[in-house]
């Protein structure tokens, strides 16, 4: 495909994410089975141009001044991507191919684009209004910086499994894509993200990630995992396991001794958990299914921890996702606070005396992080804060109360956040 059809395909691909609120993967997937003719560059091209729109689109309308699906796909080659105005030029006009020719205002709007920093946050860091005031709750007047940064692309974090081998050896078998230790923890590789028009290296393609080496799984979740602090010999149960991704970092953790129990509301959620751990070596792992009667008796008041990888919003994860936020609704994040206060209520009945509950979300709303925990504590008085960490590296993340907060911006991470809650003995 040349430049002009690629523009005008990922054209075309934003008009539908944005006019029916239509999950971008579906949006891509469906132009690509009726794309047969494109290539592997040519989707890689198209997707990046579409997500790099996303993830930018109120700041790239406020510099065109125009903020429709053919103004921003403009922009973001110009803005994002670098492209001379003429090359964006040429691609608009490559008849039959291109969208058609720059319109006058188009061309003023790439040429002497509107300064961002007369700009309010929301659109220096392409959220929606409704969200403001959340963000200035927890950044204040760096918001817009801080969400701006969730507009990036993201690397490809690797976590090394130290069942099968150790980051040394990781490293070497991954030497293609040049990983880097990233630091924060000690078992974390990553692959930096790719060019704009190019796809990511597929890490699941070298054969040491059949033999379970290594996952992925951002940095942040990582840092979220060992915040369980040292859990060898210990009774785990991992209540909203979904794919598995913590769990499988807690059962490393344990060194295959004690008992891992993952669970999670939705059955299909865990076909991954088994299949993964299977991979990973993983020997004291119990699934407990919701199609089973009462799965989880028997555990009640006996585990030294709970973990809750909270169903959240995703707020932290805009840089993957970027379509969320404009999905996201008022409506919605209710919902999320509802299930959050029922999985905490739902945890607190597991946890031991002495025993901990860690509490994480991949979000960056005080809504679904300080509000739902302070609401548990006022609750459940038998359980007090505890602090997050005590790593000396991760002192500079914590909240004045003791709890962690990650970001792209401080911590080059996805967002997240993780309290850590003690029952009484």
């Amino acid at each position: 495909m040349r430049d002009g059809g690629r523009l005008a395909a990922a054209i075309k691909i934003i008009e539908e994410t944005l006019a029916r609120h239509r999950p971008v993967r579906l949006a891509l997937k469906s132009w690509g089975d009726g794309a047969r003719y494109a290539g592997a560059r040519d989707r890689a091209f198209v997707s990046g141009l579409v997500l790099d729109v996303l993830r930018r689109r109120r700041s790239l309308g406020w510099r065109m001044g125009d903020d429709s699906p053919r103004a921003l796909a403009l922009a973001a080659l110009r803005f994002s991507w670098g492209w001379p105005v003429q090359r964006v030029a040429d691609a608009a006009g490559d008849e039959p191919h291109g969208p058609g020719p720059l319109t006058d205002a188009e061309r003023a709007g790439l040429e002497a684009p509107r300064d961002l920093a007369d700009a309010p946050a929301p659109v220096r860091g392409d959220y929606p209004d409704w969200l403001d005031a959340a963000l200035a709750r927890v950044f204040g007047d760096a918001r817009g910086e801080e969400a701006a940064a969730l507009a990036e692309r993201a690397p490809v974090d690797l976590r090394v499994n130290t069942l099968k081998t150790d980051p040394a050896r990781a490293a070497r078998a991954l030497a293609p894509f040049e990983p880097q230790a990233p630091g924060l923890a000690p078992n974390a590789l990553r692959v930096a993200a790719p060019e704009a028009a190019e796809r990511a290296g597929a890490v699941e393609a070298i054969p040491q990630f059949g033999k379970g080496w290594f996952e992925i799984q951002d940095l942040g979740s990582q840092v979220a995992a060992l915040a369980a602090g040292d859990v060898k010999g210990q009774q785990v149960l991992d209540l909203c396991a979904g794919g598995g991704g913590k769990t499988l970092a807690l059962a490393a953790e344990m060194a295959n001794t004690g008992q891992i129990y993952a669970y999670d509301s939705d059955a299909r959620r865990l076909t991954d958990t088994v299949r993964r751990g299977e991979r990973a070596g993983i020997r004291n792992l119990q699934v407990r299914t919701p199609l089973a009667k009462d799965p989880l008796k028997g555990l009640e008041g006996r585990m030294d921890l709970v973990f809750i990888d909270a169903p959240c919003t995703g707020t932290g994860s805009w840089r993957r996702h970027p379509d969320t936020k404009w999905r996201l609704t008022p409506e919605a994040l209710a919902r999320r606070r509802k299930d959050q206060d029922g999985v905490l209520d739902d945890g607190a009945a597991f946890a031991r005396p002495g025993g901990r509950i860690v509490y994480v979300t991949c979000s960056v709303l005080p809504d679904e992080d300080e509000d739902r925990v302070e609401a548990f504590l006022a609750r459940n008085p038998a359980f007090a804060r505890r602090p997050a960490s005590e790593a000396p590296e991760l002192a500079r993340f914590l909240t004045p109360a003791g709890d962690l907060r990650l970001t792209p911006r401080t911590s080059n991470t996805d967002g997240f956040y993780v309290a850590v809650l003690e029952k009484a003995r």
